[in-house]
């Protein structure tokens, strides 16, 4: 991602004047604000609403409702603490976290690390995704021992390559604010078209019930050695997306230059002014992040409602959910039944809503590498903004490019009738991006407002504690998570990875003074 012009003036320039739709009293209005929220939006909607929210549907029913409106309140409450720090000071996270004690940079370089593993898997798992749908309407899908879909996804990856060289953040925001918009308007008239028991519906958003699998999911592959817990686990980390997606939010901030965000970070003089001005702009810019952020998480939750009442009316009673080589056909069910012509609709929706994800998911990779350079050397950063999101861009698409190419060859070479499932490849990098990162993130937010705020701009008792229950409860479901997929591998892993990054700062630290 190119730094906006915004963000390489420094803090010579004011912020944004306030937009009139802020300050209209006209609540339509500020649905115009919409915008980076937009972005993160369309990212959950292919793969958390399309095949998980279906998935969830036909194995838990209604209930799981109350279950995607706790985690998707959780998730507001960590994306709106994060980015009203950003707004008010202009510093991102990685910048604040670059202060944790020990060698300077060891956490953010962590993130990296993770990042450089859990991308690429991400990409490959979309891509495969749109190779099952592609290789479905080719009839392929028995080709290649069932593992035609996988080289359907190389190609449709190395479309998205193209189109994300030569993109952007404005061309990002456009396509999928357009993409949410369509979807949007069609998910509701599929609500109308499946009549769901309205009363089991809603019942199910306020009524708190155990996740238990059927009886008839012991005969389904995929589930036979799946707990529970990782099964519900992963939704938590596909659903509104993962921590890495709202750590790029903070930074499309920056671009779209809301209050402090896109300048230098704010000196303790300028934060105390602030503090102590009720109506500075830059606090007013928070109504901004507030409706922007607000506005993405309930069209997560739309999604979300529809797509699992569809699983549950549609896809349980026969017993199926999408899975293995299967992940979208299943949900053409929804609406052939009444009007068969509109499977093609769907399928060209669909298509479009996993193209979007997949492309918003390597355009997020840039962003996050562009601001852990930044953190480290801002200067740095912005004389090599080009070469840094030609670096992730290359490292996420044909990282994922090797995935996809290596899953085929193992599975061309065990001959096995059903290829690997692309479900249980992404659930360990799941755990991590969508479940863990989140409560650390969560965590961290709240020793930033600590460390960097003066006490009349940190936030308030409600919104802390709810960042706080919502760190612990990410945390702790993450862990458990783990445990339950690979007990202490995952663990042996992640405590490598933390002193990885710990040796990797001191050593850096140690190169640089031993340069001067």
């Amino acid at each position: 991602m190119i730094m906006s012009s915004a963000a390489k003036e420094g803090c010579g320039n004011g912020p944004l004047p306030l937009p009139l739709a802020l300050q209209s009293r006209n609540p339509l209005a500020r649905l115009t604000i919409f915008g980076p929220g937009a972005v993160i939006a369309s990212l959950t909607i292919g793969s958390g609403e399309l095949i998980f929210s279906s998935r969830g549907g036909a194995l838990f029913g209604y209930r799981l409702l109350w279950f995607f409106l706790f985690i998707l309140l959780l998730k507001w409450v960590l994306v709106f603490v994060t980015a009203r720090h950003m707004v008010l000071t202009g510093a991102h996270p990685f910048q604040r976290w670059m202060q944790l004690p020990g060698p300077r940079g060891w956490f953010p370089l962590v993130f990296l690390l993770l990042a450089l593993v859990c991308f690429p898997i991400w990409v490959s798992f979309h891509s495969g995704t749109i190779g099952t749908l592609l290789s479905w309407l080719a009839g392929t899908e028995r080709s290649l021992h069932g593992g035609a879909h996988f080289v359907w996804g190389i190609v449709v990856l190395g479309v998205v390559l193209a189109l994300a060289f030569s993109g952007g953040y404005t061309a990002l925001e456009r396509v999928q604010l357009a993409i949410v918009i369509l979807m949007l308007l069609c998910v509701a008239v599929s609500l109308l078209v499946v009549k769901p028991d309205w009363l089991e519906f809603f019942k199910g958003f306020g009524v708190p019930q155990p996740l238990v699998y059927p009886e008839w999911a012991a005969s389904v592959p995929d589930l036979a050695k799946r707990p529970v817990w990782v099964e519900a686990v992963t939704y938590v980390g596909v659903t509104g997306g993962s921590g890495y997606d709202y750590l790029a939010y903070v930074s499309y901030l920056r671009d779209k230059r809301w209050g402090q965000a896109g300048r230098a970070a704010a000196t303790k003089a300028e934060l105390e002014a602030i503090a102590h001005d009720a109506a500075h702009i830059n606090r007013r810019w928070l109504r901004a992040v507030a409706v922007d952020s607000a506005l993405s998480f309930l069209a997560v939750l739309i999604f979300s409602g529809v797509f699992v009442a569809c699983g549950t009316v549609i896809l349980g009673p026969q017993h199926k959910i999408p899975g293995g080589s299967n992940l979208l056909a299943l949900q053409a069910e929804f609406v052939t039944p009444i009007y068969p012509w509109l499977k093609y609709v769907y399928f060209v929706g669909a298509f479009l809503t996993i193209f979007g994800t997949l492309y918003g998911t390597i355009e997020v990779a840039p962003t996050v590498l562009r601001e852990v350079v930044l953190a480290i050397d801002a200067g740095y950063a912005t004389k090599h903004a080009k070469k840094l999101r030609f670096i992730a861009v290359s490292w996420t698409s044909f990282g994922g490019l090797v995935v996809l190419v290596w899953t085929l060859i193992c599975h061309l070479i065990s001959g096995a009738d059903n290829p690997p499932g692309l479900i249980a490849m992404l659930t360990p990098a799941n755990l991590f991006t969508g479940v863990l990162a989140c409560g650390l993130i969560c965590l961290l937010a709240a020793w930033t407002d600590w460390k960097f705020l003066p006490r009349g701009l940190r936030a308030g008792n409600l919104l802390t504690m709810l960042n706080a229950l919502a760190g612990l409860i990410f945390l702790a479901l993450g862990i458990k998570g783990y445990w339950d997929h690979s007990g202490w591998t995952a663990f042996l892993i992640l405590v490598g990875t933390l002193a990885l990054g710990w040796l990797g700062a001191w050593a850096g630290r140690v190169w640089l003074n031993g340069g001067r």
